[in-house]
């Protein structure tokens, strides 16, 4: 699982640049470091795709033998973003809910140095990560956030569900959200969610479900795309077809809502 890649290619990513282990925060036991994907040859400040990730790493190391950053889906969604001219972001972590804030801090304070547009941010979040992601969006004040993309991701306790706390503790993944409802979502930010059909982990769907209804009733600007016969991960365990065209969405809702220029096909 760990070197599985995304099922979709663009020409030219493989020959994005990146910029390995840059150290974003000291800590006690060293140094936490992020990677950095750009658009090959770029000259110009480019938008930015956060990874955001909500399991510990040390933990998660330790089940799987690698840092989440490392994983094969996260590489290749990192060319994927970079080939489409954007840079994405994705680092590792100590405790996920604060560690998430310190990369957005440090990404914003040395924008210039990395190549970046720091009003310019997206994130990108999955499965058991999303309630991490979901604490960023949730801040106050942070225009430079402008779109995020949530992939087969549990999302909140609704209506007096506790599914979502219920997997947090069972799989271990932080879940800051606790507590917090779609009301306290900005009234403007676009986001776009991938539902898996078919996905076989309890409570996901539903939490997804529970959220459409609330986001619809606000008037937010949600997408959402159902993949009817995708399992969990699907963009990187079903190749065919659907799930191409699903990715082909994300980057284009990614280049639309942060202005980047068209990458590839």
């Amino acid at each position: 699982m760990t070197e599985k890649r995304v099922v979709y290619r663009l020409p030219g990513m493989d020959a994005v640049t990146v910029r390995r282990d840059v150290e974003y925060r000291q800590t006690e036991t060293g140094a936490l470091t992020m990677d950095v994907y750009s658009p090959a040859e770029s000259k110009a400040p480019a938008p930015a795709v956060l990874f955001v990730t909500g399991y510990p790493d040390a933990g998660f190391q330790k089940m799987l033998g690698c840092k989440l950053k490392e994983m094969g889906s996260y590489v290749s969604w990192g060319q994927l973003a970079a080939a489409s001219g954007l840079a994405a972001v994705t680092y590792e972590n100590q405790d996920p809910a604060a560690d998430a804030f310190e990369v957005l801090r440090y990404v914003r304070r040395n924008a210039a140095s990395l190549g970046i547009d720091g009003d310019r941010i997206g994130v990108w979040s999955c499965s058991g990560n999303v309630p991490t992601a979901l604490s960023v969006l949730m801040q106050e004040s942070q225009d430079f956030l402008r779109c995020a993309v949530l992939c087969y991701g549990i999302m909140l306790d609704l209506d007096g569900s506790t599914g979502v706390a219920g997997s947090a503790a069972q799989w271990r993944f932080a879940n800051p959200t606790a507590g917090r409802s779609v009301e306290d979502f900005p009234p403007g930010l676009p986001l776009f969610i991938a539902r898996a059909g078919r996905d076989e982990f309890p409570h996901l769907n539903e939490s997804i479900d529970r959220f459409m209804v609330k986001a619809l009733a606000r008037n937010l600007p949600v997408t959402l795309v159902n993949h009817a016969e995708a399992p969990h991960a699907f963009d990187i365990v079903q190749d065919n077809e659907t799930t191409r065209e699903i990715i082909r969405q994300i980057l284009a809702f990614l280049r639309f809502h942060l202005a980047a220029q068209p990458g590839g096909g």
